[in-house]
């Protein structure tokens, strides 16, 4: 047998399960893969599963597609999803409509009309109510305040100075009663024909002690007189006066800042010394805290420009991408640290290999992952064309921090075999467009690898699908935004785009599903 039309000479030997082959290769490329495995053993089992790998290329490119079937799913899925979001948009519109209408019409509002009779001048709500509670003789202000103070209350009958029962002639009367018993109780202690009375006792008392109280108080008044008599040293005044000038000396001493042992001395040193130790406390703490936010604030504008922060959001990328994945038998690979097929290159950050199950089984679709604002539109195309050669791709997904971005770009956009998307890590519900951009690059894979003319109409069905798709992920973005915007006046239109959110997630399965089908109607043709 030869390659590249040069002869070969030996032998085949062929039975039921073995065969035998004796090879002549002249082709550089293959001597060159040939000349890395040592001659022998590892070299045929190397020959072997590179031809049992072309073997089965072949024999995949030979399928056919089931033409009918898939352009019959295809008219259907489109008319599903016309008749889908016609009819959303129909309702969105219509809900907004009739419920700004119905409450703030200028004309016919409920909101107006309330408003109207509330504050109508006189014949308004709140102008009755009032009206009915404070004015005329009716109302019940002047009901309550004639039931409480009016000329027939018991307040005013009480307080009528010719009632007999009223509170002044009790209290008059009450008064002369009184007055009278002290009176005469008065009078009977101050009578000396009371012999029992108090100024009839204080007579006799001071009739009989009047003698011993005289010579008495002489003796004391004379001791008393000693003791506050300044020319007598040990007299009560005088050590009471040498006691004070001794306490006033040691007070003003202790107050006495000229006094370097004395209390207010002692505080102001003590007092000084805590004032500076805290002022160095004060200071050395000032500057730490300084110190960190510098420090944090380098860090974060180096994360923020640098590596490490498109490496974090390269992770997360990853671990969306894996988990829209974990069902579907393709293969994820995280090869942002490995060099591909191009030398010391790394660029290609994940790849999604296309599983059996896939009609584009085998393709794969690399995702670039950027939170870098350097980058454009021309930028970003660049990137995936070198990705998809050092990955070995058929199509390509960049997906962009929505923080870094540019301002006012299309959230999905595609072009040609590549795809761009804007993903924001810190909103789930974003996850969406992420998941709409790996379905469109699975689509596009089935579409590049059937070439049959016998199946046009149906790979036109998947272009207009991936095309619907990216037409509404732009509408889902810009319904959202409004609904962000008015999110206060009404939670309706908020509940309607999360209703497009799963239509267009139902319209992702479908595709993928339609993907699927083509997969197995291959392998049954």
């Amino acid at each position: 047998m030869a390659l590249n039309g040069t002869s070969a000479n030996g032998t085949v030997i062929s039975g039921s399960d073995v065969m035998e082959l004796h090879l002549r290769i002249s082709d550089s490329e293959l001597l060159g893969e040939l000349n890395m495995y040592s001659e022998g053993e590892e070299r045929n089992e190397f020959a072997i599963s590179a031809m049992k790998i072309g073997a089965i290329a072949l024999r995949q490119a030979q399928g056919r597609i089931d033409a009918d079937t898939v352009r019959h799913e295809g008219e259907r899925f489109i008319k599903d999803m016309g008749h889908a979001i016609e009819k959303h948009q129909t309702e969105v519109t219509g809900q907004i409509s009739n419920c700004l209408k119905d409450y703030f019409d200028p004309d016919s509002g409920r909101f107006n009309e309330r408003v109207k009779r509330l504050v109508d001048g006189d014949d308004g709500e709140i102008a009755r109510v009032i009206r009915g509670q404070i004015a005329g003789d009716g109302s019940e202000l002047s009901q309550t305040l004639t039931a409480y103070v009016g000329a027939d209350s018991p307040l005013m009958h009480m307080l009528d100075p010719n009632a007999k029962d009223g509170l002044i002639n009790s209290l008059a009367d009450s008064t002369d009663n009184t007055l009278t018993e002290q009176r005469e109780l008065i009078l009977r202690e101050f009578s000396l024909d009371n012999g029992e009375g108090a100024l009839s006792r204080t007579v006799s008392e001071l009739a009989k002690k009047h003698g011993e109280v005289g010579a008495a108080l002489e003796n004391r008044i004379d001791e008393v007189v000693g003791e506050f008599s300044l020319d007598k040293e040990d007299s009560a005044l005088s050590r009471l006066v040498e006691q004070v000038e001794r306490a006033q000396r040691q007070i003003s001493s202790e107050f006495s800042l000229d006094e370097e042992g004395s209390a207010l001395a002692r505080m102001q040193k003590k007092l000084l010394d805590v004032l500076d130790e805290q002022q160095q406390t004060n200071a050395q703490f000032q500057e730490e805290v300084k110190i960190t936010l510098a420090e944090m604030n380098t860090r974060k504008e180096e994360s923020m420009r640098g590596t490490q922060h498109g490496i974090d959001f390269e992770d997360q990328v990853f671990e969306v991408v894996s988990k829209l994945n974990l069902n579907t038998g393709d293969l994820v690979t995280h090869t942002g640290k490995e060099t591909g097929r191009t030398p010391r290159s790394f660029k290609g950050d994940v790849v999604v290999q296309l599983g059996d199950e896939h009609a584009a089984a085998g393709a794969r679709i690399v995702v670039e992952a950027k939170a870098n604002a350097s980058y454009t539109i021309e930028g970003a195309l660049a990137e995936l064309k070198d990705a998809k050669k050092n990955r070995d791709a058929s199509l390509g997904l960049f997906v962009w921090a929505a923080r870094t971005a540019p301002e006012g770009a299309d959230v999905f956009n595609r072009y040609g075999n590549n795809i761009v998307i804007i993903w924001n890590e810190e909103d789930p519900s974003t996850d969406i467009v992420l998941k709409a951009g790996l379905s469109v690059a699975k689509a596009l894979c089935a579409r590049n690898r059937t070439h049959s003319s016998e199946v046009g109409g149906d790979i036109e069905a998947i272009e207009n699908a991936s095309r619907n798709i990216e037409d509404q992920v732009k509408s889902l973005n810009e319904i959202k935004t409004w609904a962000n915007t008015i999110r206060n006046n009404s939670d309706k239109i908020l509940r309607n785009a999360d209703k497009t959110l799963d239509v267009l997630d139902e319209a992702i399965e479908v595709l993928n599903d339609k993907v699927g089908g083509l997969r197995r109607m291959e392998q049954v043709s």
